[in-house]
């Protein structure tokens, strides 16, 4: 095993899909008023924080420590592991990215961090791109950049009913400032190099689903692409736009389906209940 692959929990990799690409997943946290949780099935779930936001309840996020980001490290050399490549987050989002870097210093075999200057399943179809090369022999410095060039190819569109979770969160950048006062406005965003940009402006969440389902039909053009729908307590909304989207991109999916699930936790947290996102990944 001469080199180990490390994500964080936001990268929204399957379980099982992790385990058996060899791939450590080092979890962030969410805070629940005075409860702390890992993110994933047995802490934070995208339910659980659902649940605190629609009750009001102060819901916050924790970047993994370097010392935990170490421990990783530190585990995958014990098991034999002579490199370690860690991809990340962007870190105008999160500090996960510097925690990766901290620990990267300290660790006893050299670790690439990569800073995938995207969120959730962006960066899971950039990790996994990563492992493909590795895989197929190349080396970490190739793998570190077959996941930064997919993630820059990937398009990661959503939509919020509010902007007010993002807004809290110091999520929304420049984007808030565009939006103005107007709450019957219903936005479109976009992740531009690594943060949340303003896309449109609609004045439904029906229109919203449709403006989706057309930018991500635009986004696959002619290429052979990876396609998640992802949502937070709108399961209905997701399955639709999936379903739409199966449809209309048969021909760019090879044979795969679209991945149709619920967002995780971390991210969760930040843009509420309602939220709508498709990401469209080429495959390079």
């Amino acid at each position: 095993m001469p080199a180990v692959i490390v994500t964080d929990s936001t990268a929204m990799l399957p379980a099982g899909v992790a385990a058996e690409r060899g791939i450590a997943v080092v979890p962030l946290q969410v805070v629940i008023g005075a409860q702390v949780l890992d993110e994933g099935a047995d802490g934070a779930t995208p339910e659980l924080v659902a649940e605190a936001l629609r009750s009001f309840k102060p819901v916050s996020t924790s970047r993994p420590s370097p010392a935990r980001m170490l421990e990783a490290y530190e585990a995958a050399a014990a098991a034999g592991a002579t490199e370690v490549l860690s991809i990340h987050l962007s870190a105008e989002m999160s500090g996960t990215f510097e925690s990766a870097q901290l620990a990267a210093r300290e660790a006893s075999v050299p670790v690439v961090p990569v800073d995938s200057r995207q969120v959730g399943v962006a960066t899971g179809f950039a990790v996994l791109a990563a492992a493909d090369t590795l895989d197929a022999g190349g080396s970490v410095d190739d793998a570190a950049e077959a996941a930064r060039a997919r993630a820059a190819a990937t398009r990661s569109l959503f939509y919020v009913d509010t902007l007010e979770y993002l807004r809290r969160g110091g999520r929304i950048g420049k984007a808030a400032a565009l939006f103005g006062g107007a709450l019957a406005v219903k936005p479109l965003l976009q992740i531009q190099d690594g943060s949340v940009a303003m896309l449109e402006k609609v004045r439904t969440s029906a229109r919203a689903l449709a403006r989706l389902e057309e930018l991500a039909v635009e986004a696959a053009g002619d290429q052979s692409v990876d396609v998640c729908v992802a949502h937070l307590a709108s399961p209905d909304r997701a399955g639709q736009l999936a379903d739409h989207l199966g449809a209309r991109l048969l021909g760019n999916l090879g044979g795969r389906e679209i991945w149709c699930g619920e967002l995780g936790a971390v991210l969760g947290a930040h843009v509420g209940p309602g939220m709508l996102a498709v990401c469209v990944a080429p495959r390079l």
